[in-house]
C-alpha cells in the first residue's frame, strides 16, 4: 500500500468517524423539555415524535454508511477496479467508450446497492411518521426518468471530459472547465421549464389575496417577477418547502402545495421575502461564481494527478487510463472537498441570516417569518436542538432557534 492509498484510506475512515461522532452527539443533545419558543405551538407527543424521527433516521444512516464503507473497501482491496477494467477492455479498444462503460457500470452498481435503502426510507420510515405520499408507480417513474436524464445529459458530458483529457494535451483542464461551466449554466436555464416538469406539475398561483400580496411586495423591492408557481409536492410527501430556481425569464419562485395549505398569507409572504432576499443580496450569483471557481481548481488539480502512476498503483490497476484517473482522483480529493464543503456551508448559513434580515426589514417585522419557521419545523419534525458540531458538519441553514434569536435581536 503506497502513500496515496494510505491517504485515501485514512480520509475515508476519518470522515466516517467524524460523522458518527456528530450523529452521536446530536442524539445526546436531545432534551425532554420543549424549547420555550415552541411552547403552546406543539404538544408533547408531537415533540417526542420529532425526536424519535431523528433517532430512527440516524440509526438507519449508520447502517447504510457502515455497509457502504464495507462494500467500498471489499471492492477496493479485492481488486475490483482492475477486474472491471479488464472486462471493459475486452468490449472496446476505444478509450472514450471504455470510460463511459467503466464509469457507467460503477454508477449502476452503486444505484442498485443504494436502492433498497431508498425504498426502506421512503416506504417504511417516512410512511411510519406520516410523511410518505409516494406511490410505487411514482417511485418507479422517478427512477426511470432519472436514469433517462443521466443518459441524455450525463453521457455526452462525460464523453467530452474523457475526450479532452485523452487528446487535448496540457490545456485539457481549461477546456473541461469552460465546457462544464457552459453546461451548468444551460441546465440552470432549462431546468425550470424542461427538466423539473418531468417530475412535478407546476401551475401559476391563482388570482386572489396571496398573489396580489406577492406581486405588490415584489414591486416594492424592485424584484422582477411575473408569477409564482405552485408545485404538487404532496405527490410525494406531506413535508412543506419553497425554493428559488433559474435565471432571467426562466427564473421561478416555487411554493409547495403543502406549504400553502398550512400557512397564512403573511407567513407565505415572509417566506417568499426570504427567497427574494437571496436574489437581492446576490447570494445565488455569488454561490454560482464560487462553485465555478472551485470547479476550475478541481480540474487543474486533476490534470496534475490524472496520469500519476502512484494513483493507479493504489488501486492495483495495471493500465493507466483517463477514466481511472477521474475516479481515483475524486477519492484522493476528498480531504480538500471536505474542508471546502465546510466553508461553503458556513457561507450558506451566513446567507440565510442575511436573507432573514432582508425579509424582516422589508415586511411588517419578524413575527410572520418566525411563525412560518416554527410551523415548518413542527410540520417537518425537524430537530429543534441540534448539536453545534453536527450543525458545523452538516447544516446549510442555521438551526431554527438560532434564526429566531437573530430575528428577535
Amino acid at each position: 500500500m503506497n502513500l496515496i492509498a494510505v491517504i485515501i484510506l485514512i480520509t475515508m475512515i476519518t470522515t466516517f468517524i467524524l460523522n458518527f461522532i456528530a450523529d452521536y452527539l446530536n442524539i445526546r443533545m436531545l432534551q425532554p423539555d420543549l424549547p420555550c419558543e415552541f411552547q403552546g405551538m406543539v404538544d408533547a407527543d408531537r415533540y417526542r415524535k420529532s425526536q424519535e424521527y431523528l433517532k430512527v433516521n440516524t440509526r438507519f444512516n449508520w447502517i447504510a454508511s457502515i455497509l457502504g464503507l464495507a462494500v467500498m473497501l471489499i471492492f477496493w482491496f479485492g481488486k475490483g477496479f482492475p477486474f472491471l477494467d479488464g472486462i471493459v477492455r475486452e468490449f472496446s479498444s476505444n478509450p472514450i467508450r471504455q470510460g463511459i462503460l467503466y464509469m457507467g457500470i460503477l454508477i449502476v452498481c452503486k444505484a442498485i446497492l443504494s436502492l433498497p435503502f431508498t425504498i426502506y426510507s421512503t416506504f417504511v420510515i417516512e410512511e411510519r411518521f406520516g410523511f410518505n405520499k409516494t406511490t410505487v408507480s411514482t417511485f418507479a417513474a422517478d427512477l426511470a426518468k432519472g436514469a433517462f436524464l443521466a443518459l441524455l445529459l450525463g453521457t455526452p458530458l462525460l464523453a467530452g471530459i474523457l475526450a479532452f483529457f485523452e487528446y487535448a494535451g496540457p490545456w485539457a483542464w481549461l477546456y473541461c472547465w469552460i465546457s462544464v461551466t457552459l453546461f451548468m449554466l444551460i441546465v440552470q436555464f432549462v431546468a425550470p421549464t424542461w427538466i423539473m416538469p418531468l417530475f412535478n406539475k407546476f401551475k401559476p398561483i391563482e388570482e386572489g389575496e396571496l398573489k396580489n400580496s406577492i406581486l405588490s411586495y415584489a414591486e416594492s423591492i424592485r424584484f422582477p417577477l411575473s408569477n409564482v408557481f405552485i408545485m404538487d409536492g404532496s405527490k410525494r410527501s406531506s413535508k412543506a418547502n419553497a425554493f428559488f430556481t433559474g435565471f432571467g425569464s426562466h427564473r421561478r419562485i416555487v411554493l409547495y402545495d403543502t406549504l400553502i395549505e398550512k400557512h397564512t398569507v403573511p407567513e407565505l409572504l415572509a417566506i417568499l421575502a426570504h427567497e427574494m432576499g437571496h436574489y437581492k443580496k446576490k447570494h445565488i450569483q455569488k454561490t454560482l461564481v464560487m462553485g465555478i471557481a472551485q470547479m476550475g481548481f478541481v480540474f487543474f488539480l486533476l490534470s496534475l494527478f490524472i496520469h500519476n502512476q502512484l494513483l493507479f498503483d493504489a488501486f492495483y490497476m495495471e493500465h493507466r487510463s483517463v477514466y481511472g484517473g477521474l475516479i481515483f482522483f475524486s477519492m484522493l480529493y476528498t480531504p480538500i472537498d471536505f474542508f471546502t464543503g465546510l466553508f461553503m456551508q458556513f457561507h450558506s448559513r451566513k446567507n440565510e441570516y442575511e436573507a432573514d434580515r432582508f425579509a424582516v426589514e422589508t415586511t411588517n417585522g419578524a413575527s410572520a417569518l418566525i411563525d412560518s419557521l416554527k410551523k415548518l419545523s413542527i410540520g417537518n419534525l425537524s430537530n429543534l436542538t441540534p448539536h453545534p458540531f453536527y450543525v458545523f458538519l452538516n447544516y446549510s441553514h442555521p438551526p431554527v432557534l438560532k434564526r429566531i434569536e437573530a430575528m428577535r435581536r
